[in-house]
């Protein structure tokens, strides 16, 4: 589905992410996952369009996204749920789930997927007059979740959505992620927590220092000496 190759991005003549190269394939969960500063957001933002590659390739269905401006990229089916979020703050959380919606027809194609984000995340159905910002974070966290899945894509990527909420609601929310895929969207997931997200992955990509360092199924990656000693403190 997706496939990215040598890419290289910067911000100010500074070079964040050289040469990696990765793909996901249809249905999976594909994380990736190193310290702060190693490029991964970097790499999610340059596949969305949200940073200009310097070189590489990023093809998406067939489709050369680096062709394309960010907005166009969003109505390939490619999704980001950025680090920090980026909600509406001052809007209800039924107005930001239904900007998520904003490519799709009016009526009952736009509210479709409201059902299963309700599912997901009940909360968010109990909430829907309240303003983002009265939120808590690991509320904030479902409703730019369920924000992006409005937009019904084929591949949603999320960049640290555990970062700043409770241990109890990353595991719900690493649950919801799993649903997510079983419901046949494709992940591709940032994070920091390596054991709990190897733990919901099928493969993995490390990065170190903006390179791919080390690449596997998720088996083989919590396996591997260095990986168990800087991420897993065994």
């Amino acid at each position: 589905m997706l496939k990215v190759t040598d890419l290289q991005s910067s911000y100010k003549g500074l070079v964040a992410i050289q040469g990696i190269s990765l793909e996901v394939g249809q249905g999976e969960i594909v994380a990736v996952v190193g310290s702060n500063g190693a490029g991964k957001s970097t790499l999610l933002k340059s596949i969305a369009g949200w940073v200009k590659p310097d070189r590489g390739g990023v093809s998406f269905k067939g489709t050369d996204l680096l062709k394309l401006p960010a907005h166009q990229i969003s109505r390939t089916g490619v999704a980001l749920v950025p680090e920090g979020r980026r909600l509406f703050p001052k809007l209800s959380v039924r107005d930001n789930l239904m900007l998520g919606g904003y490519t799709k027809a009016k009526g009952a194609e736009r509210e479709a997927p409201l059902e299963f984000i309700f599912s997901l995340f009940p909360r968010l159905s109990e909430r829907l007059d309240q303003q983002a910002e009265t939120l808590s974070g690991g509320e904030q966290q479902m409703l730019a979740i369920g924000r992006a899945l409005m937009g019904q894509p084929s591949l949603l990527m999320l960049d640290e959505p555990s970062q700043g909420i409770m241990p109890k609601l990353v595991d719900e929310l690493l649950v919801a992620v799993q649903r997510i895929r079983d419901r046949g969207t494709t992940v591709l997931l940032v994070e920091q927590r390596v054991a709990e997200c190897l733990d919901v992955a099928d493969r993995a990509y490390v990065l170190q220092t903006g390179r791919v360092a080390l690449s596997g199924t998720s088996s083989e990656v919590a396996a591997d000496d260095g990986v168990r000693r800087a991420y897993l403190g065994i």
